[in-house]
């Protein structure tokens, strides 16, 4: 079957092409895995991260890609979920070890032995991929295969973080980066707290106008100060530039929330600006999102399906991989990319 593989890590500055197109064999599944027939794979900021080296080594060679939508081809012997045919969703949560503290207490995205679709088993950017049957997903008939992609990380990370501001209808929320989560929870925000007004903060001009498309309030520059304080903020960016600005705007108690797994170390210094007075006192909080557990995905894709919530997405064949990490890394966005396998 075709596939991107990863074979080495690099920096995509230096190396455009990453990922090697190659021919590999097709999984066979285990007795409670079933067998994908790809059709659909949202491209990832994290796939970039894993590429240069931020996130936890993957286990090279690995073929990436976690918001994977296809149709269940074979099931393993004692798989019993989804019958051949059936099209199901698979996200970064790859399994759990379902016995430890985490996992008893439905926080299996801090289980130690979690591994992710893409970095610790071979993920969407190919013809084939297998996965454990409970972590799968039936989508809703609402959704494309494109469409229904990015909601699988982009949209479930999302929703996670969201539901970690702690915001209230009626309180001012902040966005910090504005890609394909971005613009999900801009229009989960307003779907959910129709009283709450929405700030972003973006470095592109195109983001910005963007998000004002989308029912923004205001969008600024990542270091101008807000025109009102914010209760919650959701930093989905790279850097480290915008935990210090964010912080700035936030309210007296307020909450930011950052939803990546790494940040680069290009403007670490940064940090030496971070002022406890002008940017902690007053009880302000940060917390970071760490995964997502299977909890997210399965209620956030009802949540979008009742909202009819449709992602803007960019169409790549899978051939293309290279060019569509290129565009995300060079930040030429607007909403999500996807691959067509």
């Amino acid at each position: 079957m075709k596939a991107m593989v990863l074979n080495r890590l690099s920096q995509l500055h230096g190396n455009p092409t990453p990922l090697d197109p190659m021919e590999v064999p097709v999984p066979i599944p285990g007795e409670q895995e079933i067998l994908v027939k790809v059709s659909a794979c949202g491209v990832c900021h994290t796939e970039l991260d894993e590429i240069e080296g931020r996130t936890p080594p993957p286990h090279l060679p690995v073929i990436p890609g976690h918001q994977v939508i296809g149709h269940v081809e074979e099931t393993g012997g004692k798989a019993n979920r989804f019958k051949p045919g059936e099209r199901v969703g698979i996200a970064w949560i790859y399994s759990a070890c379902g016995k430890c503290k985490f996992c008893r207490n439905g926080k299996e995205n801090l289980c130690p032995d979690f591994k992710a679709t893409g970095r610790d088993a071979n993920g969407g950017y190919a013809r084939y991929m297998v996965v454990p049957e409970d972590f799968a997903y039936p989508v809703p008939e609402i959704f494309s295969d494109s469409e229904a992609a990015p909601l699988l990380c982009a949209g479930a990370i999302g929703y996670r973080a969201l539901g970690l501001t702690g915001i209230r209808d009626g309180q001012n929320l902040g966005l910090t980066g504005f890609g394909a989560s971005g613009h999900l929870v801009l229009m989960m925000a307003r779907h959910l707290y129709p009283d709450t007004r929405v700030f972003v903060f973006a470095r592109n001009p195109k983001e910005r106008a963007f998000s004002r498309e989308l029912g923004a309030v205001w969008a600024g520059e990542i270091d101008e100060a807000s025109p009102q304080k914010l209760d919650g903020i959701i930093d989905t960016t790279p850097m480290w530039k915008p935990v210090v600005e964010a912080l700035k705007n936030l309210e007296p108690g307020g909450r930011l929330v950052i939803n990546a797994i790494r940040k680069e170390n290009s403007d670490r210094n940064y940090l030496l600006n971070l002022d406890y007075t002008r940017h902690l006192w007053q009880e302000k909080e940060i917390k970071s999102v760490a995964n997502i557990c299977r909890k997210d995905v399965g209620e956030f894709l009802a949540l979008a399906a009742w909202m009819a919530l449709k992602p803007e997405v960019q169409e790549f064949p899978l051939e293309e991989a290279n060019t569509a990490l290129v565009e995300l890394r060079t930040r030429r966005i607007r909403g999500a990319k996807v691959l067509r396998i």
